[in-house]
């Protein structure tokens, strides 16, 4: 098939997909099920249609791979380079972003309970909060890099940074939502601080700290990729981007780059449906 034919066939299948997603958009069923299998439909739809374009342009005009290359491509280097990346993929996420994710979320999560007890306290670890937040990771890499070594251990501690602060803001801010009447009927009761905070301010706080978690989800993979690029071995998915990237390999890249999208959108997914079942009773997630 010749490159013009390529593109117009990948051009008609996209003009195609957008009109079937259009009528998709519009289905109203009051069947879960149906509605579920619609959702779905749409996005997967726009990706393949998406892939597609992508395909047709880059073959039918000749652009470069060098440039950009096509999903064919890429896909071919994913297949045979299955044992670098999962070693890469081990190296980063696995060690790494998982440590440092667990570690950052969960003592952002403890100091903001006890930061909660104490108004001087919350009053000066706020603003120190939202300063750290705003910290470039470029200039935190290389210190822990410095602190921590070259192995996964550094890349952990920026994460733990990183995660940490996003954590112990959004935890704060959902332990106040807590209105002074929900307060006072604990009291009538004579629930102790523990009981009020167990029973009623922590679940009110949970959509506040899962979108801290889903937050930190992305940014953990991001800081951890960023750190490899100031030191690591020769593993890993930052390094393998930075060494590829030298030697023109640009397939190797966007087949370094799929892997983390592809770990970071399953992660947030996960994520996204525990909280589902978690805050079952918040508005956002009533049908």
């Amino acid at each position: 098939m010749s490159g013009t034919v390529l593109l117009t066939v990948c051009v008609v299948f996209w003009l195609a997909a957008w009109f079937a997603n259009t009528r998709l958009s519009r289905i109203e069923t009051t069947n879960a099920t149906q509605q579920t299998m619609v959702n779905l439909a749409i996005p997967v739809l726009f990706g393949a249609a998406l892939i597609a374009l992508w395909e047709g342009v880059t073959r039918g005009l000749g652009v470069p791979p060098v440039i950009l290359p096509p999903p064919s491509m890429i896909w071919e280097r994913i297949i045979n380079s299955l044992p670098i990346l999962w070693a890469d993929f081990q190296q980063t996420y696995l060690k790494a972003v998982i440590s440092g994710y667990v570690m950052g979320c969960g003592l952002g999560f403890l100091t903001a309970i006890l930061v909660d007890r104490s108004p001087f306290w919350k009053a000066g670890i706020m603003p120190i909060g939202n300063l750290v937040s705003a910290l470039p990771i470029i200039g935190i890499a290389p210190i822990m890099v410095m602190w921590f070594g070259f192995d996964w251990q550094s890349k952990a501690a920026v994460v733990i940074v990183m995660t940490f602060f996003p954590m112990l803001v959004n935890t704060v801010a959902g332990l106040n939502q807590t209105s002074a009447m929900e307060s006072d009927l604990m009291r009538t009761y004579a629930a102790s601080k523990s009981q009020t905070l167990l029973k009623l301010r922590l679940p009110a706080a949970m959509p506040f700290v899962f979108n801290a978690l889903k937050i930190n989800s992305t940014l953990a993979l991001i800081g951890a990729i960023v750190a490899e690029f100031f030191g690591t071995p020769i593993v890993g998915m930052g390094f393998r981007i930075s060494a590829e990237v030298g030697r023109l390999n640009v397939d190797m890249v966007w087949a370094t780059i799929f892997v983390a999208a592809l770990a970071g959108s399953l992660s947030y997914g996960a994520l996204a449906l525990i909280e589902r079942s978690v805050t079952f009773w918040h508005p956002s997630n009533r049908t």
